[in-house]
């Protein structure tokens, strides 16, 4: 329940402190400002200054054990993994705007299509990946590739979506 700062010249550990009940990721703001540590059990979002690394604060938000941004950065997109949704709240504000129910456990990482119209999620208790409408808030297909995909990334420039399997020991390409 703690993050640690690490100077990158030297690799040491320069400060650690203190943050929600297991915390999973490490997500910059969509302006790059700050950076949120997902704290999935302690049901908050611990804020730090990427520049020192200090806490300056703490945003109370219900299993937070993923978060992304929305391309046009009108939405935090919460990956509530233990709750099965995708919570869309306000980035600003941090308001819930409207939770989009996944179907399979696992839910996990995502991707956003080049145009922003769409996300896939990997769910990786399920084998599952999932596509959802950022318009309508709703899913709209899903794929079964089995194993446990985790990751999910689009590169610039291109459609394609890469998806590591730890299961499978592999990689989805997904058109």
């Amino acid at each position: 329940d703690t993050v640690h700062v690490i100077d990158p010249a030297t690799f040491e550990i320069v400060a650690t402190y203190p943050t929600g009940k297991m915390p999973h990721h490490v997500t910059p703001s969509w302006d790059l400002s700050k950076l949120y540590v997902n704290n999935t059990v302690g049901n908050s979002l611990t804020v730090l200054d990427p520049a020192s690394g200090a806490v300056t604060g703490e945003i109370p938000v219900v299993d937070p054990y993923n978060l992304y941004f929305t391309p046009d950065g009108r939405y935090a997109v919460v990956v509530a993994e233990r709750l099965k949704r995708l919570d869309m709240r306000d980035r600003l504000s941090w308001k819930l705007v409207k939770s989009v129910p996944i179907p399979q456990a696992g839910a996990n990482h995502l991707a956003f299509a080049r145009d922003g119209g769409y996300l896939v999620v990997s769910t990786e208790f399920s084998g599952w990946l999932v596509k959802v409408d950022l318009n309508r808030m709703r899913v709209t297909a899903e794929m079964e590739v089995g194993g446990e995909p985790v990751d999910v990334v689009r590169p610039p420039g291109q459609p394609l979506m890469f998806v590591a399997n730890q299961a499978l020991a592999g990689v989805h390409v997904i058109d």
